[in-house]
This record gives structure tokens, sequence and C-alpha cells, in this order.
């Protein structure tokens, strides 16, 4: 009787608890509900220009409901990114649209595939496509996006999943639970995306441009869905890709604290790595360690771009690391180490260059060079900010490169002949650096109307942008100095017209060298610059971190 009356208190309890689990339930559905009604309704009062404190309180309520599951992070102490950031992304995209006068239709979006390696069923992980994820930053593959101009709806385009999907990769998610997720106003199953668009009785903007840099064309919506839809009813100019490129080169405070978060997890890394490096390690187990602190201390699953960790000579190969080239070489007492990494987090980059010298300490030649580039990096530094044009920056830069190669006996001359002769392409080759953001180099760097054009002078074409700076802005400032033995026999060959400024000798006694980069990502602020890149930078700094001093 003891065991049975037990046994009945026990299963009053489980249904008192079901009873209570099934109410907290439906109040939370309710207080959803009425959520979504006071959103819509608040929106419609905003729109009529009302602004009553009660209408405040409630909009508060409602982002603080959808802000409690519509954000990224990894847990731990990782930064927890609100889906407010890509909401207003496409509010922005709505406003500049509406201002260039094209508010009058909807934006049409593809966002990346899911691949598969070659013909194998092997599929890497997926990767979202850049301007999707700036406007939606959604995880998944193979969905679509539109955006009506003329509302400001949001409408986010899933995979139909089979019922074996919840089998081998995890349940399958509602309709609704990613409009919570991604803060969408309407989710809609992506076989429905062609028939959507053909019932729209409005101009259809798609996603038509040429990056910059790669010189590669956007691919809009696809021909085959672009024909079915008819050329009457899509716009496929330039015009969306303007707007939205224009957009991405002035990061929102949101993306801001984003990027800042992948500097410091970087530069932490980074200093990991400078701790670590030793004579005799090889380079990949640089790369190996940078990528393990990014992912266990910071939840970066990916890189920014594939890592460079160049020793001696290898230094001297500007983009070192790819497969023909992977950070195989063992690191050599006297070996400088030039290393280029960053992590990404939520799609935004870090791009983070150190260089060291694997035995501790700096030789005088090196450290030569070496000063002469922190000079260079610490001008620009002091010299940017909004107004400044970038091509003015990078001579800054190799201003200071040519003064330290003539004071330490590589070069001799007139400094200012030397930049009007281009000497200063030998050394530094690259451009001064780049925007960065949900691509390492970002897009805007040429192309947009109203823009420069692309320098034809050696060293200045390779610049991967022009234009004038802008507060909001994230920039990369990378100067470098490298012994490179295509460029310097081309320099020092009979018939060169730069041959007379160098010293042959000294120059040729350092191509084992490889060379110098110093890397910081920088936003541009109203009155100058902030670098959110902490590495120790000195000589004093570096020698003293690689005996073990703390950092920072």
């Amino acid at each position: 009787r003891t065991r049975t009356n037990a046994t009945d208190r026990r299963d009053a309890t489980r249904r008192r608890t079901r009873r209570d689990v099934g109410r907290a339930r439906r109040f939370a559905r309710r207080m959803l509900a009425r959520a979504r009604v006071a959103a819509s309704s608040s929106a419609s009062a905003r729109r009529r220009g009302a602004s009553t404190k009660a209408e405040r309180r409630r909009d508060a309520c409602v982002m603080r409901a959808e802000s409690a599951r519509a954000t990224f992070e990894r847990g731990q102490d990782t930064l927890r990114v609100s889906y407010e950031l890509h909401r207003e992304n496409r509010a922005r995209a709505v406003e500049a649209m509406r201002a260039r006068g094209d508010g009058d239709g909807v934006v049409a979006m593809t966002g990346g595939r899911q691949t598969r390696r070659y013909s194998t069923d092997n599929e890497p992980l997926f990767r979202q496509e850049s301007y999707f994820h700036w406007m939606f930053g959604v995880l998944e593959g193979d969905c679509h996006g539109a955006l009506d101009a003329r509302t400001g709806k949001s409408t986010l385009f899933v995979p139909r999943l089979p019922e074996e999907y919840a089998i081998w990769m995890g349940a399958i998610e509602t309709r609704e639970s990613f409009a919570e997720r991604y803060l969408v106003d309407e989710v809609m199953y992506a076989d429905e995306f062609e028939g959507y668009l053909k019932a729209l009785d409005t101009k259809i903007y798609v996603l038509k441009g040429v990056n910059s840099d790669s010189g590669d064309v956007t691919d809009g919506l696809g021909a085959e869905l672009e024909a079915a839809l008819g050329a009457t009813k899509i716009d496929a100019t330039d015009a969306l890709f303007n707007v939205i490129t224009e957009l991405r080169t002035v990061k929102t405070a949101r993306e801001q604290e984003v990027l800042k978060y992948a500097s410091k997890i970087s530069s932490m890394a980074h200093v990991e790595v400078i701790r670590s490096l030793k004579p005799g390690m090889m380079e990949y187990q640089l790369e190996s360690l940078f990528k393990h602190t990014c992912y266990s201390r910071g939840g970066m699953r990916n890189e920014s771009y594939t890592s460079i960790c160049a020793a001696g000579k290898n230094g001297a190969t500007l983009h070192y690391g790819h497969a023909g080239a992977p950070n195989s070489a063992q690191i050599k007492e006297g070996d400088l180490v030039l290393m280029d990494m960053g992590a990404e987090y939520h799609c935004y980059a870090a791009d983070i260059t150190t260089t060291v010298p694997a035995g501790g300490k700096f030789t005088p030649d090196a450290k030569i060079i070496y000063e002469g580039v922190f000079a260079a990096h610490q001008a620009v530094l002091k010299a940017l900010k909004p107004g400044c044009a970038w091509l003015d920056l990078q001579r800054l830069a190799e201003t200071h490169i040519l003064r330290a190669l003539v004071d330490g006996g590589f070069l001799v001359g007139d400094i200012d002949e030397m930049m009007a002769k281009r000497v200063s392409a030998t050394f530094m080759p690259h451009g001064l650096g780049h925007h960065l953001g949900v691509d390492t180099h970002d897009v805007g760097g040429y192309g947009l109307p109203g823009t420069p054009a692309r320098s034809t002078e050696p060293g200045l074409k390779n610049c991967r942008t022009a234009s004038v700076m802008k507060e909001g802005n994230v920039m990369t400032i990378e100067p470098g100095c490298y012994f490179i033995d295509v460029l310097l026999d081309r320099a020092l060959a009979d018939g060169s017209d730069i041959k007379q400024y160098f010293v042959a000798d000294r120059v040729n006694a350092c191509r084992s060298m490889g060379g110098v980069r110093l890397e910081d990502n920088v936003v541009v602020t109203a009155d100058g610059c902030q670098s959110w890149t902490s590495v120790p930078r000195t000589v004093a700094e570096v020698e003293a971190v690689m005996a073990g001093a703390s950092w920072p």
C-alpha cells in the first residue's frame, strides 16, 4: 500500500509537470504571437510618423524577445552576434535603393550552394556566399532571399528537406523557427522561389557585377531562372551590385564589433605562435597552432584565407602557403619568419601579419629592414583619417622604406627621384592594404561610380583600392619590404634604368632574408583611425615576448 501511494504521488507529480510545461509553452507561443503583432503594429505606426513612449517600450520588448534566439555565438566566452546586424543591413539596402530611385521593385538573391569534392559524395564545409551573408547571415546552403524595396519585407527561401535528412544531419527545422532565428518576415521553401518571382508584378533586381580583385562576375539568379522570368522583368544592370558593394565598404557599429572580435582572437593566436616559435620547427606547426588557438579559444572554425608561414627566403613569396608550397619547410637559426594569418567569425575576417626572428634576436641587417617597415607602418597609422587618398598613403609608406634602405646602405641616391622612377616597387610590389569585412579582400576597391581608376604605375597598379577614405572603412595596413629574386634581377640587369640606385653587394647578400611585412586591421574613425590588432611590434617588444615576457 505504501509503495502504491508513492507511485500515485510520482504519477501526479509527472502530470503536474507536463501540465506546467504545456502551459509554459502555450504562454511562450502567445507572447511570441503578441510580439509579432506588436512589431507589425509599431512598424506601421512608425511609418505614419508615430513615436509614443508606449510604442517604444513595446518595440524594445519585441526586440528582446526576438534577440533571445536570433544570435550567432559559439558558447563560453565567444562573441554573441545579434541578427539585428543583418536586419540593419537590409534596411540600409532598402534606403539606398530608394535614394537612387530604385525603390519600386524586389531584390532577389541566391545564396551559396553546397558543393561536393569533384565526383565524390564528400561535402566540404559550407561557407555562405558573401553578399548573401551580408544581407541575411544564413548559415545553411542552397537558400534564396527576397527583399521588397517598397515595403522592406524580407523573405527567406530554405530547402524543403526529406524525412531521411533527420537521420543523417539532425532535426528538420520548421519555417517558423528559421524566421525567428534569422529575423526575417517570412520563410518559404526554395522550390517556391521561382513561382514567387513569377507572381511579382514589379521589377526584380539581381546581383550583377564584377569583383575588382578576381575579375569574376556575380551569377545573379543563374541563366536558367533569369531566362524563365524574362528579360523585361529583370533589372540585370549593376544597380543592386553597386548599392550593396558601396554599403559593404562602410561598416556599421555591429559589423565593427564582430571584426574587432576576429582581430582580437587572431592577435591572441599570433602571440601564442610567436611564443612557441623555435629553430627546428616546421612552418606548418605554426599554422596548426594558430588554427587551434583561434578555434579553441575563440570559436573561429574557419580561416579567413590560407595561412602564410614563411621562413627565410620563403618570405619573399608574397602568397606562400598554397598547395604547391604548403608551409612545409623547416625553420633554421637566423631565419626571419613572416606569418600572415587570420581567422573569421560569423564570416567577418581578420588579416594580421607578424615577422619575427627564429632565434629570438634580429640580425643587424634584419633589424634595419624591420625598423624601416615599422616606421612606414606607424607613419600610415598616424596619417590615416577620412579624406586621405589611399595612393598617397601608399607613397608615404614607400618613402619610409626607401629611407631605411638608403640609411642601411642598400640604395644610394635621391629618394624623390627614386620614387618618381618607382624603385620602391622593387622592394614593395604589393599595395598598402585593402578593405576588410565579410571577405578578406573585401569588395569596393574599384569600379564603383565616382571612385578613382586603378593606377598603371609599377607597385601602385597592385593597390587594391585608390579610394578616398571614409569614416567606417575597415582597412588593413600592411607595408612590406622583400628581396624577391625576379625583381632584383630585373633591377640589376644591364640596361635597367634604376640599376644605378642599387648597392649590388649589399642587396645580394640579403636575398636569403626573404622579407618583412607588418599588418594591422584598422577602422577609420571621425578624426583618425583605431587599430584592432594587439601584437608585439617594436624590435624590443618582439624580442621580449620571444624571451618569455607577457603580452600585452
